[in-house]
């Protein structure tokens, strides 16, 4: 119920006063996998897309844990397709709220490799098809009040694009 594509509306829970945006590459898993090396985490993946990890920042904080706060429904736009000749290597992302940027950075300053959160992930807990990781999100985070329009944009995969409205 989190998930939404490009053009379906983020609901503001009444439970927060502060949601925000978080920009991101997503990588979407096509093969299972457990206890992943870093070197071979490629053979796991299907391809990439786009990601906004909407997060209800004062519940996280106030929770001390991210699932309530992360989990609501429409917290979780993605798509617009999954490119499987991505090359995420040094893709641009940006973020921007009713025209105005808000998010800029290159995948190629990315904290962690998407090699190294695979073999991590997966030492937890077994990949299966279909698994979405988000791999992280570039400083310039803001609230999203509503009436908002939030665009996602990374180089080569388009433009995920959603309005903002409090929850009826």
């Amino acid at each position: 119920s989190s998930v939404i594509a490009s053009g379906g509306t983020i609901l503001l829970p009444p439970q927060s006063t502060q949601v925000e945006h978080e920009a991101e590459l997503v990588t979407v898993i096509g093969k299972r996998g457990r206890n992943v090396t870093a070197e071979s985490a490629r053979d796991l993946i299907l391809g990439y897309t786009i990601g906004n990890d909407i997060t209800a920042r004062d519940l996280q904080k106030a929770d001390g844990q991210w699932t309530r706060a992360k989990g609501f429904d429409t917290f979780c736009p993605f798509g617009l397709w999954i490119d499987t000749d991505f090359d995420p290597a040094d893709a641009l992302i940006t973020c921007r709220v009713n025209g105005q940027m808000r998010q800029l950075a290159s995948t190629r300053d990315m904290v962690f490799s998407i090699g190294v959160l695979i073999a991590y992930i997966s030492s937890v807990m077994t990949l299966e098809p279909g698994d979405l990781i988000f791999t992280g999100t570039p400083s310039g985070v803001s609230q999203l009040p509503p009436g908002d329009m939030v665009e996602v944009e990374i180089d080569g995969l388009g433009l995920l694009a959603n309005p903002v409205q409090v929850a009826g």
